[in-house]
């Protein structure tokens, strides 16, 4: 198996991490990348830029040296509900302000510590389906952290009905969450068992990082994970999928995607 799509990559605008967008546009050309995706923490975040950063990402590029960069952002599963921004409070599940969604290519779902303090499963899984179901997000972010247990099934369930995909955080077998291991192996059997999709993510916070799917593809071979059923595995494929929710971007990398399907 091999992915071509990165969804979930940090620059420096999310102080923890530690490259700019022109260092993972000379990584993606070196490890043969079609497409990746720029999601620094939204504004819950402590290490957040500014909401304006989200916006202005329209300068970006469509694509650079034939490699598609889209206009993403990690979004923060919120515990109440609630989110307030420049004195404004919002009733809504992902700390996203709503002038921002039609700037976002597409927006991941994650649980981060800062902002959500751990609890039990029942709430984390009301909280993660309350996410999915918001129409705000197109990615849960690695769902496999043994920090937020969750129903896997009925979470997979409220995806599959909703239209977005799992992600499989490859730091997850590596360097972040500890743990992560054998929630994401029992996550990987269930979309297969429930007939849903994943993409494969670096969340990268260094350029070195991006594209380096290595353990996920292991582990989905260890547990005999079926590559029609990773959306990352193709540009076409990704791009047909943002087309499913409707985002512009699938129509303004049409001539793009054409391209690389007639040099393939």
């Amino acid at each position: 198996m091999k992915t071509v799509v990165d969804t979930h990559a940090h620059t420096i605008a999310s102080t923890h991490a530690y490259s700019t967008v022109h260092d993972y546009v000379t990584a993606a050309k070196e490890r043969g990348l079609d497409m990746f995706t720029i999601t620094d923490h939204a504004p819950a975040m402590p290490d957040s830029p500014h909401f304006w950063h989200f916006g202005n990402m329209k300068i970006f590029p469509r694509t650079e040296s034939g490699i598609a960069i889209l206009r993403g952002i990690e979004a923060n599963i919120l515990p109440d509900g609630e989110f307030t921004i420049g004195g404004i409070s919002q009733l809504q599940a992902l700390d996203i302000p709503p002038g921002l969604v039609p700037f976002l290519d597409l927006a991941v779902a994650s649980f981060h510590e800062p902002v959500f303090a751990p609890a039990d499963e029942k709430t984390h899984t009301q909280a993660m389906i309350k996410a999915i179901g918001s129409g705000l997000c197109q990615i849960v972010g690695h769902p496999g952290n043994p920090n937020y247990p969750i129903n896997q099934e009925e979470v997979i369930r409220a995806a599959r009905d909703n239209n977005v995909l799992l992600e499989i955080n490859n730091s997850s077998f590596t360097h972040s969450r500890s743990g992560s291991e054998k929630h994401c192996m029992r996550l990987l059997e269930l979309v297969d068992t429930l007939d849903w999709k994943v993409v494969f993510a670096s969340d990268a916070h260094i350029a070195y990082d991006l594209g380096d799917h290595s353990s996920c593809i292991e582990k989905a071979r260890q547990v005999g994970f079926p590559e029609e059923r990773v959306v990352s595995v193709s540009a076409k494929r990704f791009v047909d999928f943002l087309a499913s929710h409707g985002k512009p971007v699938a129509k303004e990398l049409e001539d793009w995607a054409q391209r690389l399907r007639e040099a393939a």
